[in-house]
């Protein structure tokens, strides 16, 4: 029971706030351009300050050095997700425009918004470093190859963005916000408190506006767009069964020493909810936004269901 309110708490305030925004672009109160100009915000100045912030916070030098042995574990379940999301998208025929979204919903997790409060509500601030570990895997698979794969990923007689080099996707702003927390990092470079409290303030819009961003698209598109499709169905069996059973199997064979808490949080992360800028992605690179509005906003609803399950099997 205690797990079924956790998984509640965490996830109410996230409808309440995709609702908040359907409510006001059905009532019009934003202009037509007004979900693009959101999406721009976020991607190129808020998010690569969350994520400069998060890492600011959560790790240090030697903190990373110490458990970065899990690494290796995390990398090979992420490429191994890529590599059985490719087949999928190969078996099930999955049409251009949502194969970027597939792929992403199942390897890549919203953990720093969901996973991170429900990680220390389930074991404690004693297993931050564990999450930090798998943070930094997701951040970097989500911000590399992950949204190569959505901003190339156009519809059918749509034009793909990425069909020159641009440097800009290799470099996506959320990464460099990344690369340059390293930085400080390594360099042991102090942040004054007062750029920490700036920062922090500008983050901290990340989640409300991307989870808004979802809420206009569902006013723009109707509530009807919410479906169990067949690839609806084959990306949510990515994230919630296939992607923890990934990570449970090589934990299992190759990390019989871990720590129990390590391995839970590793096998719980891999079950978080996709992540919630897949919307503002795919519609920077002309894909089907409605496709991955509906699986933010399913796979998020599931999720109080699907940790259940998962804790129980965990013990």
């Amino acid at each position: 029971m205690k797990i079924l309110l956790t998984s509640i708490e965490s996830i109410i305030p996230i409808i309440v706030i995709i609702t908040l925004g359907y409510i006001l672009q059905v009532r019009g109160w934003f202009a037509d351009d007004f979900g693009s100009n959101l999406s721009h915000l976020i991607m190129n100045v808020a998010l690569p300050v969350s994520i400069f912030v998060s890492v600011m916070k959560y790790l240090t030098l030697d903190k990373l050095i110490s458990i970065s042995g899990g690494l290796i574990y995390t990398f090979g379940a992420f490429i191994l997700g890529y590599i059985v999301a490719y087949i999928a998208v190969i078996i099930f025929k999955v049409p251009s425009g949502r194969r970027g979204t597939l792929i992403n919903t199942f390897v890549n997790a919203n953990t720093i918004f969901i996973g991170l409060p429900l990680n220390v509500a389930l074991f404690g601030e004693e297993a931050l470093p564990y999450f930090l570990i798998y943070y930094i895997t997701n951040t970097i698979s989500t911000w590399t190859l992950g949204v190569y794969l959505m901003t190339s990923d156009a519809k059918s007689g749509k034009s793909k963005k990425t069909a020159k080099f641009d440097l800009k996707k290799l470099l996506p702003a959320p990464l460099v916000g990344f690369l340059i927390a390293l930085a400080f990092l390594i360099l042991r470079i102090p942040v004054p408190v007062f750029a920490t409290n700036t920062l922090t303030y500008i983050g901290n819009i990340v989640t409300p506006l991307s989870l808004i961003y979802i809420g206009i698209v569902l006013g723009k598109a109707g509530l009807n767009t919410i479906t169990f499709d067949k690839d609806t169905i084959v990306s949510l069996v990515g994230r919630f069964i296939l992607g923890p059973i990934i990570m449970f199997i090589i934990l299992t064979l190759a990390a019989k020493d871990m720590p129990t808490a390590e391995f839970k949080t590793f096998v719980i992360q891999s079950a978080a909810p996709a992540l919630a800028v897949l919307p503002i992605l795919a519609g920077q690179g002309n894909g089907d936004v409605e496709f991955s509005t509906n699986i933010v906003t399913l796979s998020t609803v599931l999720f109080v269901v699907v940790i259940t399950i998962i804790m129980i099997f965990l013990g």
